[in-house]
């Protein structure tokens, strides 16, 4: 398979995703360049001008990190906590609830693979154009069917493997979480604050509902150097509740 996007790393470590969609690429706050001539500089020092870059083939972790924001993402400490304990793998179909700037989305795309399907409904027809385009941007869209729609008033995917939420009121949608999943399908919902997840809580233990469970994840990096090892000063500060549950058909 061809190498159709690479990352551009600074010196200060700032990234840009480049498409190598074109033979000549106008890559903004760079200048001209091309395809071919990033290609052959993977993992090499690549100058224009007076500046120079680091030519990265992409991992998750730079899509995530380049796209455009206009909400709040779920972080990189939080989406791969997703992933696993929705158990999500090749081939899996996901409904998430809330595509927001599609962060997670991408995160969703990649556990799938090429043979699984995401489907993201946000009420904001804005959204959706940044979600979409990030997705795009990504390589992923083939993967990824945005709906302009109302998850908590139903949708029509059935037997589902996860149903994935980041909206104010995740507990107005576990009744369509209910009809959705198949048996043992996995619930996820992110939420900033305690309330929500109490609520949240309430209504999967209303319904067939098991192993209700919410997690709070903190990261803290290590710097080391010729100097010393020691924790990074970085802010460690909150981000948000991961509530978990599995849909059966009967209950204990």
């Amino acid at each position: 398979m061809g190498i159709d996007r690479v990352v551009l790393l600074s010196p200060s470590g700032a990234k840009q995703l480049v498409a190598l969609d074109r033979e000549t690429l106008t890559v903004p706050s760079v200048g001209v360049v091309r395809a071919d001539t990033l290609r052959k500089s993977i993992g090499r020092r690549w100058g224009i001008g007076e500046r120079s870059f680091l030519v990265l083939l992409p991992t998750l972790r730079d899509l995530v990190q380049t796209v455009r924001r206009e909400a709040q993402i779920v972080g990189a400490k939080d989406a791969p906590s997703i992933v696993w304990n929705c158990d999500l793998k090749a081939g899996d179909v996901v409904v998430e609830a809330g595509s927001g700037s599609g962060a997670l989305t991408l995160s969703l795309a990649h556990a799938v693979g090429p043979h699984g399907r995401v489907v993201t409904y946000d009420l904001r027809p804005d959204s959706i154009d940044v979600a979409r385009r990030n997705v795009s941007v990504a390589g992923l869209d083939a993967r990824v069917e945005f709906k302009d729609g109302d998850a908590r008033a139903g949708i029509a995917e059935i037997g589902v493997d996860a149903f994935v939420l980041d909206i104010p009121d995740p507990w107005e949608a576990v009744g369509t979480a209910e009809s959705a999943l198949r048996p043992c399908g996995h619930f996820a919902s992110y939420s900033p604050n305690m309330e929500q997840v109490s609520r949240t809580a309430a209504a999967l233990r209303r319904r067939p509902f098991v192993e209700i469970r919410t997690l709070e994840i903190f990261e803290r990096e290590i710097e080391a150097s010729e100097s010393g090892t020691r924790p990074s000063f970085a802010p460690l500060g909150h981000t948000g509740y991961l509530t978990f549950a599995r849909r059966v058909l009967e209950t204990l």
